[in-house]
């Protein structure tokens, strides 16, 4: 069986046992969040030893010629050793602001050391000085300077109970991505784009629709947004006011349960945009959400007419 040499010292792992759970296994500390390939916070260096691609789908190649993997999906055939992330692949940055944007859902402000490159919809992985990792998505724009986050208040989520704290704001982290492949192209400006996400899958498809809108996307835009009840609809005023100023953006509000109110649309996200548009026929698709809805959404845009190259998703993996 291969082994793994960490700070020195060599760990066997058993049969078909990735990396991660291979060192979680014998004690060692290992930032981590989904354990499925998609946060990217679990990421190590091979310092010798061959890595399997399948480990470095979704990296950077300036990534992966150093070594980079991520350690949930390395089931290695040989022997490997390894190293933590050098500082090119992170960033420091210090929490400037929090705020409420719904009972349950944070506005997190960061302010980087230095430039962070990213485009509108991609996410970060945020890192705390004990190791905790989570993956957020980007709400903000790539030429501004401090980065937003929308963060879902999980009970008892080691994470964002931390960030609700007041002391928090002033606090260091590390940044580590951008990853995701969910995020506006140029091009095709004449092409009708459909945004759905629900909960905190508003940000990445807020960042969207503002950087379409900034670089000049003249083709109708209608961002459908999702939530239990309508307190969860946050951002609510901002996006009407958006469809208000901007012909060509249309706001449809959607809510789970509860009865009709103004403008917002009753029942399941996916089944009201089938009805709104039965025939997606040319149409660019945005998803995200969680894992089960974005598979919904995704099935049912391509059965509508929209080809699956121009489906962009990221699901969201909740951890506590």
């Amino acid at each position: 069986m291969p082994s793994v040499t960490w700070a020195g010292r060599s760990h066997q792992l058993a049969a078909g046992e990735t990396v991660l759970d291979g060192l979680l296994r014998n004690g060692i500390e290992i930032a981590h969040a989904c354990k499925a390939g998609s946060c990217g916070s679990c990421m190590l260096r091979a310092v010798a030893g061959e890595i399997a691609a399948r480990a470095q789908v979704g990296l950077k190649d300036s990534w992966k010629t150093r070594g980079y993997f991520l350690s949930c999906m390395c089931v290695p055939e040989a022997s490997l050793e390894l190293a933590e992330v050098g500082a090119e692949a992170r960033i420091p940055a210090q929490i400037t602001a929090v705020d409420h944007l719904s009972d349950d859902v944070l506005r997190i402000r960061l302010l980087p050391e230095r430039a962070f490159e990213f485009r509108a919809g991609q996410y970060l992985t945020l890192i705390r000085d004990s190791g905790l990792a989570r993956s957020y998505s980007l709400a903000s724009l790539p030429n501004e300077r401090e980065l937003e986050l929308h963060v879902r208040l999980i009970p008892h989520g080691r994470m964002s109970t931390w960030l609700n704290q007041p002391e928090t704001i002033g606090s260091n982290v590390q940044l580590q991505g951008p990853s995701g492949e969910c995020f506006y192209v140029p091009g095709r400006e004449e092409q009708p784009l459909l945004l759905a996400g629900a909960g905190t899958g508003l940000a990445p498809l807020w960042g969207i629709v503002h950087d379409a809108l900034q670089q000049g996307h003249t083709g109708p835009i209608h961002l459908f947004h999702g939530a239990l009840r309508p307190g969860g609809l946050y951002l609510r005023e901002q996006l009407e006011a958006l469809a208000a100023s901007r012909s060509h953006f249309s706001y449809t509000p959607t809510v789970l349960n509860g009865p009709e109110e103004g403008r917002i649309s009753v029942g399941a996200i996916d089944s009201i945009i089938g009805t709104t548009y039965p025939k997606l026929v040319g149409w660019r698709g945005f998803v995200c959400g969680d894992p089960t809805l974005v598979r919904s959404l995704k099935r049912k845009l391509f059965l509508a007419g929209i080809a699956m190259g121009d489906i962009y998703s990221d699901a969201f993996l909740p951890s506590v």
